[in-house]
């Protein structure tokens, strides 16, 4: 018999304890309240100004930690590595990336999280999980680690969340970093048409002598990472690095699983769908946000969502007027949230929910003859337990399963690091004061959690076939990072890490490691520097 090796500590995850349990209550809220009043931190700052707390909210161009489960990395970093290669460089991002070509890269490409997968199911694997914490990087780990650990470190991999720690006898693990600099930034793109009417002209790529060779590396020219630098280089957004990871390619910012010219590529879930694989995806923010939305849909603009949603469900699309197959399971946000126009989503919008039309819902109901059953959020009943009785509805029936919840925005219910569920001050638009989200005691309840999320997914594919590949998204670390709020950003990271401690017991408990493979890693990053990481666990300067 197999024999986990794992603390008490991550027992007691699994067991449904708060990640947080042994944090310092509220502490990272005083902080995060702190620092957004006196618009300063000693402890550090997001943006390449030390002088200013909040100084930038968008992403950046840091490398980003991968963690692997049952395969490793030899096959695309150190001396496979795209980035000593110049003629491969070339292949990668359509152009001649300057100052990026490294000799002794340890580092690889995001495009290589697509090959990566593709070789575990050459190799003989059945399963396949890519679990994208977006936006986590390096920085956004260790602060989460170090909080729930309250040990500090400052570089390599870390220790302190399940991802980072997690060991099972004959499981093979590794640990690397990858670049996730897109084709291109500045594309303009007709949504209605479905076609790319400008190229940008913002190329990617990689100046590691200004950026460093590690994750934890401090840039020598500190702008450099948001595209300010002596050397321009684009940063990604969500939609181009879901689309290398799914894909295999680089493509423009905004684009969802189509090439640099708008063409629609097919993403792996569909490939490995057309030969008997069940697919799925699960995210805590809107189902057809840019990351879930590449799991399986295609649009030159990541703000189709309807379009979007349709393709994900099945159903006719502007990009796919016949139709895709429709993914096996879906599970997210997007509830309540509704518009009367949105003009980003094309002439074809429907009024109504902004992601998911009632036309949509109506054709997919298993109970009016389609092929999904719908568990949706639903005044006065608990979330957790709707979705897992829908997934029990969807085995016995051997029907899909779409889960359909969210507060406020489409996206679950904010956590903080103390586990509960009650955020303070962010940064806003022009990095004003931004007043917090507020919960009702309905909102937390109605909704599930992402560990129960994923299981409700695996459950269900399982039941289908032997064969199948999930994306799971703790979507909610963008948000927060984009927000500038610490509190939220290492709350997200700790229900991210419950999902994985969760899944990794559902595959033990079944005896499934022998043909699995799961990837942890980000999207991209964001810009949060820990100057003084010891501050993160007390007040004491």
């Amino acid at each position: 018999m197999k024999r986990a090796v794992r603390t008490f500590f991550w027992s007691l995850v699994v067991s449904g304890f708060s990640i947080s349990a042994f944090a310092q209550t509220d502490h990272l809220k005083q902080l995060q309240e702190t620092a957004m009043k006196e618009r300063k931190a000693d402890w550090g700052h997001w943006g390449p100004n030390p002088d200013s707390y909040s100084n930038w909210t968008s992403h950046s161009n840091r490398l980003i930690p991968v963690y692997t489960f049952g395969i490793d990395l030899k096959s695309v970093r150190g001396e496979k590595s795209v980035y000593r290669d110049a003629d491969k460089l070339k292949e990668v991002y359509g152009h001649s990336p300057i100052e990026t070509v490294n000799p002794n890269a340890d580092y690889f490409d995001q495009t290589d999280i697509y090959r990566l997968q593709k070789m575990a199911i050459e190799s003989g694997k059945k399963k396949i999980i890519l679990m994208v914490f977006d936006g986590m990087d390096w920085q956004t780990t260790q602060a989460a680690a170090i909080v729930n650990s309250r040990k500090v470190y400052t570089e390599g991999k870390g220790s302190g969340l399940s991802f980072q720690d997690y060991t099972y006898e004959g499981v093979t693990t590794d640990y690397g970093y990858m670049v996730t600099s897109p084709a291109n930034d500045g594309t303009n793109m007709n949504v209605d048409a479905q076609k790319v009417t400008k190229r940008g002209e913002t190329v990617g790529g990689y100046d590691w002598k200004t950026a460093g060779e590690f994750p934890w590396s401090i840039s020598s020219d500190l702008p450099y990472l948001i595209g300010k630098g002596k050397t321009v280089h684009a940063y990604t957004d969500s939609s181009s690095s879901a689309t290398s990871m799914t894909c295999g390619i680089k493509t423009f910012n905004d684009g969802v699983n189509v090439d640099i010219f708008g063409r629609p590529v097919t993403p792996l879930a569909v490939e490995l769908q057309e030969k008997g694989f069940a697919v799925g995806v699960v995210t805590s923010v809107p189902i057809s946000h840019a990351t879930p939305a590449c799991a399986y849909a295609s649009n030159v603009h990541r703000d189709d969502y309807q379009d979007l949603t349709n393709d994900m469900l099945g159903v006719p699309s502007i990009s796919h007027p016949g139709g895709l197959p429709g993914l096996d399971v879906v599970i997210g946000g997007g509830w309540g949230e509704n518009r009367d126009k949105d003009g980003a989503q094309g002439k074809n919008f429907v009024p109504g929910n902004r992601y998911l039309t009632e036309e949509t819902l109506k054709k997919i109901d298993s109970k009016q003859g389609g092929s999904y059953v719908i568990a949706q959020r639903t005044a006065g009943k608990n979330g957790n337990v709707l979705l897992a009785e829908g997934a029990q509805e969807a085995i016995a029936e051997k029907k899909r399963l779409l889960g359909y919840f969210g507060t406020k925005g489409g996206h679950l219910p904010f956590r903080t690091a103390d586990g509960n569920y009650d955020p303070t001050i962010s940064a806003g638009n022009n990095r004003a004061i931004a007043e917090p989200e507020n919960y009702s005691p309905a909102d937390v309840s109605e909704n599930p959690a992402l560990p129960e999320m994923s299981i409700a997914a695996l459950d269900v594919l399982d039941s289908k076939t032997n064969k199948w590949w999930l994306m799971v998204e703790a979507g909610d670390v963008d948000w927060a990072n984009h927000a500038n709020n610490i509190d939220n950003s290492v709350g997200a990271v700790f229900s991210g890490a419950n999902a994985f401690a969760s899944i990794t017991a559902w595959i033990e408990q079944k005896g499934y490691w022998n043909d699995t493979v799961i990837i942890v890693t980000a999207d991209h990053g964001h810009y949060l520097t820990i100057t003084k990481p010891e501050r993160l666990l007390s007040q004491t300067p």
